[in-house]
């Protein structure tokens, strides 16, 4: 958990926007807290905030056990806000998927592993799936594991922005693209947001 005083409530406009983009999300009524922070990093998973500029890789986090996001405040001058933003709300609804969804979204992307599939539909599951080796899917490990969460919630930001313009990160093959959306409109992932 990150130091409290570096972190701060919304401002006005930085509420309206983010009301605005979760009005979007169907069957949300959040009970969750965003904060916002300037400079977030990670080191051995712990969010650091108040890191110089050179050093911030992160725009967002999710916090499950305490139900709060934490977003960096650059990200309220950027259009990637609704698309980060989405991503760590399906952070809450990948907890509590169930076994069951869980295990047939990890076989669809073993599914896309053996048929080399290249590129992801946002830059947190595409950094992990380049980092992975053919033991960590076989044995099924952390690694597979962290890469399987953040391709779920980056494919469920683009299910819910799908319509909306492309974005660089979205590198994923049109054809295994169309395998994520028959997937999540099979699964009914969507009333899940109701946190």
């Amino acid at each position: 958990m990150p130091n409290q005083r570096a972190l701060r409530p919304l401002t006005p406009p930085e509420r309206k926007q983010v009301d605005a983009l979760l009005a979007r999300l169907p069957y949300l009524r959040p009970k969750l807290r965003i904060r916002v922070g300037r400079g977030l990093a990670e080191k051995r998973r712990k969010l650091l905030v108040g890191v110089d500029e050179e050093d911030s890789r992160m725009h967002a986090a999710a916090f499950l056990v305490r139900r709060h996001i934490v977003i960096d405040q650059k990200l309220f001058r950027r259009r990637d806000l609704a698309r980060i933003l989405y991503h760590e709300i399906f952070h809450f609804v990948w907890a509590r998927l169930g076994n069951p969804l869980r295990l047939s979204y990890e076989h669809l992307l073993g599914r896309e592993w053996r048929e080399r599939a290249r590129g992801e539909l946002g830059w947190s599951a595409e950094q992990r799936k380049l980092s992975l080796a053919a033991a960590d899917v076989r044995r099924r490990t952390r690694l597979w594991a962290d890469y399987v969460c953040e391709s779920f919630c980056d494919s469920a930001a683009w299910f819910c922005l799908e319509s909306r313009r492309p974005h660089p990160e979205w590198t994923l093959k049109p054809r295994f693209c169309v395998r994520r959306r028959r997937w999540f409109q099979a699964a009914d992932v969507l009333p899940r947001l109701q946190l």
